[in-house]
């Protein structure tokens, strides 16, 4: 090969590598491992409040949707933390296996006067599949808008076909009348397992049994080390994870058999991250697996710096409040998880 060939073949590759560093979120690229995620990932364009969400495979569009708390951000003029109540559920798409996401609405939930109708406040969903294709919601209720946070909170069970839709709202009976936050999945024998946060109990992590996610059975409390929300429980690469929201990022546990769990030292997200919207410590998350990877959904409070709730900030408005969805993809180590939140998110949801 002449002189002049071998350096219009390097010129080449240095001009295609550079293309692929500068791919931005939704970008095709030569590798298999994904599009860029956009950073933020989703934010609502309603309230401005996206928070806790869910992440599943819509049956009939060949593409993946999100479910999420809304919280009223933009909503200033409301007294104490009654922004945080009288939220519905929003609905958000993907058709680039989870690089970008647009807004599509909100659920249809139809829940009955005595859990508040219409005034009731929807936060926290969590979605599964049953063998004969009905998804299942597990939504945490408050029954109605308060300015405060003393009021009940229940898990509530609905069904529907197509995540749009949800009817046949059942309350589950619990360890307590204040319960948020429930993660279910399926355990390799068929049972169903739920995993929440019993507020009565010091915020610790309780679970519960089904064989139909109908009947449930309370078991009792699994994570007393310390008080935590929002539990996410999955199955991967030979053992089960746990992850909470600690308010100082995400705790995680580790465990072989779904019951014994051992914390791992330090918390993901805890350290605020430099891309856009996502200088906050992480809060609420799910986790997809798709193959041989996994990838983290959490929201940040971007105005709130690395101090959820906004403690010391003096204000709360609108960019105290506000709230956005970010993704990063874990990787293990060993025996525990961690992430890499300033590195470009490859990301390739895939049909299971």
């Amino acid at each position: 090969m002449n002189i002049l060939l071998r350096c219009l073949l390097h010129a080449a590759l240095l001009a295609s590598a550079h293309a692929a560093a500068q791919t931005g979120p939704g970008d095709h690229t030569a590798s298999d491992r994904g599009r860029i995620a956009a950073k933020p990932l989703f934010r609502d364009p309603v309230f401005d409040g996206a928070a806790d969400p869910v992440i599943v495979r819509h049956p009939t569009r060949g593409s993946w949707w999100m479910l999420y708390t809304n919280r009223r951000a933009k909503a200033t003029d409301l007294p104490g933390v009654s922004w945080v109540h009288g939220t519905r559920i929003g609905i958000a798409e993907s058709r680039d296996e989870g690089a970008s996401w647009s807004y599509v609405g909100t659920a249809d939930i139809a829940l009955p006067a005595e859990m508040g109708g219409q005034d009731a406040t929807q936060w926290a969903p969590d979605v599964v599949r049953a063998d004969d294709g009905t998804y299942h919601m597990f939504l945490t209720v408050v029954p109605g808008v308060f300015t405060d946070w003393n009021h009940p909170r229940h898990i509530v069970h609905l069904t529907s076909t197509d995540l749009r839709t949800w009817r046949n709202a059942r309350a589950i009976k619990l360890a307590s009348d204040r319960v948020i936050d429930a993660a279910v999945t399926r355990l390799p024998g068929g049972l169903w397992r739920m995993w929440y946060n019993n507020e009565r109990d010091h915020k610790s992590i309780h679970y519960a049994d089904s064989p139909d996610l109908s009947t449930w059975a309370e078991r009792g409390k699994v994570v007393a080390d310390q008080a935590g929300e929002g539990p996410k429980v999955f199955q991967w690469r030979g053992a089960w994870w746990m992850i909470t929201d600690v308010w100082r990022g995400l705790a995680v546990y580790r465990s072989l058999d779904a019951v014994n769990w051992t914390r791992q030292s330090g918390n993901l997200l805890q350290q605020p991250g430099t891309g856009l919207d996502d200088g906050a410590i992480g809060g609420h998350c799910d986790v997809v697996v798709s193959g041989e990877r996994a990838w983290l959904f959490y929201f940040t409070h971007p105005g709130r710096g690395a101090v959820q709730g906004g403690a010391g900030t003096g204000t709360d408005g609108v960019a105290q409040r506000r709230s956005v969805i970010q993704v990063t993809e874990l990787i293990q180590s060993g025996d525990t998880l961690r992430v890499e939140r300033d590195a470009p998110t490859r990301i390739a949801l895939r049909a299971d």
